[in-house]
């Protein structure tokens, strides 16, 4: 039994709700809400915002009325509220966005610079050179290094932030053509790998604007397999959502661009893969197969295909691909065989729970309790330890499956636990 936060419990009565009321406005249920006055339970980083939002407090606030009542007995000033950081940092990145935009609508050569600017920058041009645009790109692939082997995307984005505001300084002086060109690609780069960092928290509208903006300055910069990257992971918000007619434009204006792009790279055949996906959702089983047999042709190339950054295709993930799509397309005897090699490869931790739903899905199909059992434990396990809002969100598309199965105890325990975590219940 944990420590009672009797502050949270009194504001929620000050408010008018009732522990289910309470629960229906967030999204848990009421047996989630006495669990968290109870001290049993705390509430997921992602869900904050919306608790605070309905008790009409600010996140910081909501952090001290989540301290329990013995501990806020004997400290005076309440911790910082890690909810509330990230949410400064969000609000940072947000402000870029239209500085960065207004700078990448101005013409080549233009500068945004007031008259007190002009005058510094008269002593001091701040023109990049060949090196200081060298140092930008290392550091742009150390930052992708960094969110690919960070357990929580999040702690990654303030240190975008801050390169993004030095690229943002940068373009906001005169630079030679070549020197802009650069920079802006560095800019979509950056914008992209917030995207990412926003889409693993869940945060889609922010994602959408990060990559809108990685287009625009893609654009700008004349870079096609960029921008390609960027509209594709436009369009795979669309298709995580389920809302794959939306998908589909985007995707084909993608590949469009890809063909211009570089032959060596793999663009084209990671945005084969998405759109394999999308035909998948609109129940294509012809077309998703011709696009995974294109994804496929990735094998045949020499050289290195991707970057490590904004492109990281390179076919190692076909298997898993292939599963997810023959899920969607109810085909589980096709699916089990690509899952099944594609666990035997190296994955990493988000990627392997995404796999090991996909299993558990097939057993949900199959009315296996066992099957369901054992995969779906190794992803909360995973949930648990990264708290990524992409594996959440797998665990919320497995967990309204479960509902014919509540019969087993085991299930019950999983859909109980489903619950704690991801705030919905199977129907």
């Amino acid at each position: 039994m944990g420590d009672r936060r009797d502050a949270f419990a009194a504001r929620r009565e000050q408010m008018g709700y009732t522990q289910e009321s309470f629960g229906s406005t967030v999204g848990v249920e009421f047996s989630t809400v006495g669990r968290w006055e109870r001290g049993d339970l705390t509430p997921q980083p992602y869900r904050r915002p919306r608790i605070a939002k309905a008790l009409g407090v600010s996140l910081d606030e909501l952090g001290a009325l989540l301290t329990p009542t013995r501990q806020a007995s004997t400290v005076a000033v309440a911790r910082p509220d890690l909810a509330e950081a990230d949410d400064m940092n969000r609000r940072d990145l947000l402000r870029l966005f239209s500085v960065t935009g207004a700078l990448l609508a101005l013409p080549a050569g233009e500068a945004a610079l007031g008259d007190a600017d002009r005058f510094v920058a008269a002593a001091h041009t701040g023109v990049v050179d060949a090196a200081g645009v060298a140092e930008f790109a290392q550091l742009n692939s150390h930052l992708w290094r960094v969110f690919a082997l960070s357990p929580s995307k999040g702690h990654v984005l303030p240190l975008v932030r801050a390169q993004l505001d030095v690229l943002t300084d940068s373009l906001r002086r005169s630079q030679t053509p070549t020197t802009r060109q650069r920079l802006c690609e560095l800019t979509a780069d950056l914008f992209q790998l917030s995207g990412e960092i926003f889409f693993d928290g869940d945060r889609y509208t922010d994602a959408a604007h990060c990559y809108a903006l990685a287009g625009t300055a893609s654009k700008e910069a004349t870079a096609s397999d960029l921008w390609a990257c960027a509209l594709t992971r436009h369009a795979f918000i669309a298709v995580y959502e389920r809302r794959f007619a939306e998908a589909a434009p985007m995707l084909d204006m993608a590949a469009t661009l890809a063909r211009r792009g570089d032959p060596s790279l793999s663009t084209r055949h990671w945005i084969a893969v998405v759109q394999a996906e999308t035909f998948a959702g609109l129940g294509d089983l012809d077309s998703c197969q011709r696009a995974l047999d294109t994804a496929a042709e990735v094998q045949h190339l020499r050289g290195p295909v991707h970057n490590g950054g904004w492109l990281r295709f390179d076919g190692s993930r076909l298997d898993e691909e292939r599963g997810t799509c023959y899920i969607t397309l109810g085909r589980p005897d096709l699916a089990e065989v690509a899952l099944i090699e594609a666990l035997s490869g190296t994955l990493t931790a988000r990627r392997k729970a995404s796999v090991l739903t996909d299993l558990a899905m097939i057993g949900v199909h199959r009315r296996d309790p066992d099957q369901v059992v054992a995969y779906t434990d190794a992803v909360l396990a995973t949930a648990r330890q990264t708290d990524s809002g992409v594996v959440a969100r797998k665990l919320r598309g497995l967990q309204p499956h479960l509902a014919p199965l509540l019969a087993d105890r085991q299930i019950r325990r999983l859909d109980a636990e489903l619950t704690d975590l991801v705030g919905t219940r199977a129907t």
